[in-house]
């Protein structure tokens, strides 16, 4: 059971097939090799720029083979792309390129020194804890001062200085990455700021990951005291732009790979031996889903690249997609388990990571509260179809457009 057909020689993902890692270690390499100059063919593009069913492709494929590796690669791939969003759109700080190459030079035993750092994305808010981002005061450079930098003869203003103080939950191989991209509360507003985190004050909670699922993504609470951080985008931005939508469905995509890697022990039994009707049956419906789920990828991808999935539509696209691709690994799960017994869960380490893996990482949908979600957008989006299609009569009174079709 593969993921799709023969791949081009350059793409993204049989660059990942030839590549793929053995370990959480090896997947971090991966992640910095995927993004760094040395790559053969360039870096990742990110979403939106053409090559959007490649990346997620890549995704899927990385899943399917270890769950956990690419649990540690998307959010690398993902703060890539919002840096370079921010670049293009002006919304980063130039101290922000600074401290991503202090935090290559000392991170992980040199690796990222030699192929960059190797970024997170901690965005995720919990109950109890709050990271607040503060304003250092601005300190005027005296142009008089012969120790001061050389200007143009007036006093100018230094770059902006934040600190963040607090707690942030959900922090993915904290202890292990270079830098990260983290939220954190400008008063009344979330704002993303860029952290190197090797300097002092970052301290990654020990003692409080107990999953038995992506075992080695530990991805507990680290505290902040008075850590130094670039704003990236101004109050709001991070969740504002285009590419919020599209890293949500490239986490999709991962939870696909997932899904096929679980069918595939359902596949090799079914195929080794003379099958039962309902190991047939556990088969086709698996087959479906996954069909399904593809589908609603590659659909997703070209509309990506076609500048169809912005604002609204973006977001609507975005639950859809997440929603569909959600229910099909459930549903995965469930026919495999049923299928096969709890014997491969027992006896089958590598079959019982799998289901353990994805189990864990699809609690990152909802379910019923996303469901919900969904629904409340696409009426939104009829009522605003309606709205428009409202014209003036000439007899001076509106009359609503008929036939307007939700989907």
């Amino acid at each position: 059971m593969h993921l799709s057909r023969a791949v081009p020689p350059g793409s993204t993902t049989s660059f990942v097939r030839a590549h793929l890692p053995a370990s959480v270690a090896e997947a971090l390499g991966l992640a910095a090799s995927l993004t760094g100059p040395g790559r053969r063919g360039g870096a990742v593009p990110a979403p939106g720029t053409g090559h959007t069913a490649d990346l997620w492709r890549a995704l899927a494929t990385l899943a399917a083979h270890d769950l956990s590796a690419a649990r540690a690669v998307e959010p690398h791939l993902d703060a890539v792309a919002v840096l370079e969003q921010a670049r293009e759109a002006g919304q980063v700080a130039p101290a922000v390129a600074g401290a991503a190459g202090a935090a290559g030079a000392a991170g992980s035993g040199g690796r990222a020194s030699a192929a960059g750092p190797v970024w997170g994305v901690f965005a995720a808010e919990g109950p109890g804890v709050r990271l607040d981002a503060t304003r250092a005061p601005t300190i005027a450079v005296d142009p008089d001062d012969p120790a001061a930098p050389a200007a143009d003869g007036a006093a100018t203003a230094a770059p902006e200085r934040w600190t963040l103080t607090g707690v942030k939950p959900w922090c993915s191989l904290a202890g292990q990455l270079d830098a990260a991209l983290v939220t954190a509360w400008a008063g009344d507003e979330r704002r993303l700021f860029a952290v190197d985190l090797h300097q002092p004050g970052v301290e990654v909670v020990p003692g409080t990951w107990h999953a038995r699922g992506l075992v080695d993504i530990p991805s507990g609470p680290v505290r902040f005291d008075d850590v130094a951080a670039s704003p990236v985008g101004e109050p709001g931005w991070y969740l504002r732009r285009p590419g919020f939508e599209w890293g949500g469905i490239g986490v999709a995509a991962c939870w696909y790979g997932g899904a096929v890697g679980v069918a595939r022990t359902l596949h090799a039994a079914t195929v080794g031996r003379e099958p039962d009707p309902w190991r047939l049956r556990a088969l086709g419906v698996v087959d479906e889903r996954l069909g399904d789920a593809r589908r609603a990828l590659a659909e997703a991808a070209d509309l990506v690249d076609a500048g169809e999935a912005t604002g609204r539509e973006g977001r609507l696209l975005a639950k859809r997609v997440r929603g569909t691709v959600a229910r099909a690994a459930d549903d995965v799960l469930t026919a495999v388990g049923r299928a096969l017994g709890p014997a491969p869960l027992a006896l089958d380490a590598a079959h019982a990571a799998r289901v353990a893996d994805l189990e864990l990482y699809l609690r990152q949908h909802h379910a019923e509260k996303d469901e919900a979600s969904l629904g409340g957008a696409v009426r939104e989006r009829a009522l605003d179809r309606v709205a428009e299609s409202v014209q003036p009569a000439g007899d001076g009174v509106d009359a609503a457009g008929e036939g307007v079709d939700p989907w």
